[in-house]
């Protein structure tokens, strides 16, 4: 099966105002086992699905470990196949195509998450009080909406507090939903083009959500904004909103604030919002701001004093539990959740 090869990882001048490259270390040893081969990278599963030892590690498509939230691009630029180019990126910080790492395909419940606590920074489910999570279905959505996950290399630092939300960054990476009519895969690394962005509110952190559509996805060329989104798709923005504000509520949470009264702002806004981000991560790997428990291990970012080696991420994953088949799920699961009004 053919693979996508990234030919180039610099940034584009429109975008920061500055290069940045990545370099490679090369990976000594390779381990073999639960191979699935993404856009322009390999996952490889660890551990029972199912289980608090299952990771999702990624590789790139010559076998070298790497972390998805500190060596994948944020910009999808120079990605080519059989050397020829696949998606120019054009100038306008509005056209720019951005990676990201899927977590939780649409649909399904588990809340998986990339682990930035952990080296290498695998995707794996979140536990709470010993327990694996799932998200509840609160009526009439079933599980996530979209497909969720994140975008590489930005950070909300919990740090720095937002001008506009007035609330602090979560010490998360930047979270996106995104839209399209494809359900794509735990791992999956896709091309996204920006629509616009959300300001939840959890538990006084700032949350931000970034609409976004996969660039391949056949409605893609023609929503460009997020009013193309509330136009053509009624009700998807609001259900979006209704999504966030309810979903912790089954698990005895309140529900979530929004900062600008619920509204989306535009893509303008989110791509300024990603820029603030990406510099906060810059700041992170680069050990200019204190990241607390956040593992920074990388194998590509230029003069980052948490670069290891290619064998070292080897030997990380060859630690991890081998895997195995799934186990079973709670029924309790696929359970409706009705909530007073």
């Amino acid at each position: 099966m053919r693979l996508l090869l990234r030919s180039s990882l610099w940034y584009t001048s429109a975008f920061l105002g500055s290069h940045t490259a990545f370099k490679s270390e090369l990976v000594t040893q390779e381990i073999t086992s639960y191979l699935i081969k993404t856009m322009h990278y390999q996952t490889e599963e660890r551990g029972r699905p199912n289980s608090s030892d299952y990771r999702i590690y990624f590789k790139t498509s010559d076998g070298k470990y790497i972390s998805p939230f500190h060596d994948i691009p944020l910009i999808a630029n120079g990605d080519q196949e059989n050397d020829v180019p696949s998606k120019k990126l054009k100038k306008n910080d509005n056209e720019v195509l951005y990676n990201m790492v899927v977590e939780v395909p649409r649909w399904s419940n588990a809340k998986m998450e990339i682990a930035t606590k952990e080296p290498l920074n695998p995707i794996k489910q979140d536990m709470k009080k010993g327990k694996l999570r799932y998200v509840a279905n609160v009526f009439p959505h079933k599980g996530y909406i979209w497909n969720y996950g994140a975008l590489p290399q930005t950070w909300e630092d919990p740090n720095h507090t937002d001008k506009d939300t007035k609330c602090c960054g979560d010490n998360d990476p930047i979270d996106v939903c995104e839209i399209g009519t494809l359900v794509c895969s735990p791992g999956q690394v896709i091309q996204v083009k920006v629509l616009g962005v959300l300001a939840m509110i959890d538990e006084g952190e700032t949350d931000w959500k970034l609409i976004a559509i996969n660039a391949d996805d056949p409605e893609a060329p023609s929503l460009n904004s997020i009013e193309d989104v509330r136009k053509s798709r009624s009700g998807h923005l609001e259900a979006t909103v209704d999504w966030f504000k309810k979903y912790k509520v089954p698990d005895g949470k309140p529900e979530n604030q929004f900062a600008f009264n619920g509204q989306f702002k535009d893509k303008d806004f989110a791509v300024e919002v990603i820029k603030s981000t990406h510099e906060h991560w810059r700041a992170l790997v680069q050990k200019q701001t204190n990241g607390g428990e956040i593992d920074c291990k990388n194998v590509s970012v230029c003069e980052s004093p948490f670069k290891f080696t290619g064998e070292d991420a080897c030997n990380v994953v060859k630690s991890a539990p081998a895997g195995g088949e799934a186990l079973p799920v709670s029924a309790e699961v696929d359970k409706w959740h009705f909530l007073s009004k």
